[in-house]
């Protein structure tokens, strides 16, 4: 298998360019590149990262297709309600895959807890006091 063709099919698959995994792994894009063109192997450690971003476990990265599982769907990529750059999205990304695995007392609980930090009319509790002249 030719880890750097898998990665760039799994990568392409999913819309992401280099530079949307360079934001979600912390490799830089000319590492993934010289990956994806057959220059470099990349260590297991390297590989996990990689299968991390493209939000599938570190087994599927190397199936063969026949009995690979299910990936979730790639991150949106247009639409500006999940952020304008790749960072943004992927954080909003990790906010929607936190709040899947919470209870629904919880998520309540986190809900109620943004709310109140967005309020617009919020009252602050600590006033600077004036500055004497």
């Amino acid at each position: 298998m030719e880890i750097g063709r898998r990665l760039r099919e799994l990568r392409e698959s999913r819309n992401l360019s280099q530079g949307d995994i360079e934001v979600r792994t912390g490799l830089l894009r000319c590492y993934t590149s010289r990956v994806e063109n057959g220059h470099t192997v990349p260590s297991v450690e390297t590989i996990e990262k990689y299968a991390n971003a493209l939000g599938i476990a570190l087994f599927a990265f190397f199936s063969n297709g026949v009995n690979a599982p299910q990936v979730e769907p790639p991150l949106p990529s247009k639409d500006p309600d999940w952020g304008s750059t790749p960072s943004e999205r992927f954080q909003n990304h990790k906010i929607v895959s936190a709040l899947t695995n919470m209870n629904d007392q919880d998520r309540d609980l986190v809900l109620a807890l943004v709310l109140r930090l967005t309020k617009r009319n919020r009252v602050k509790r600590h006033k600077p006091a004036p500055r004497a002249a």
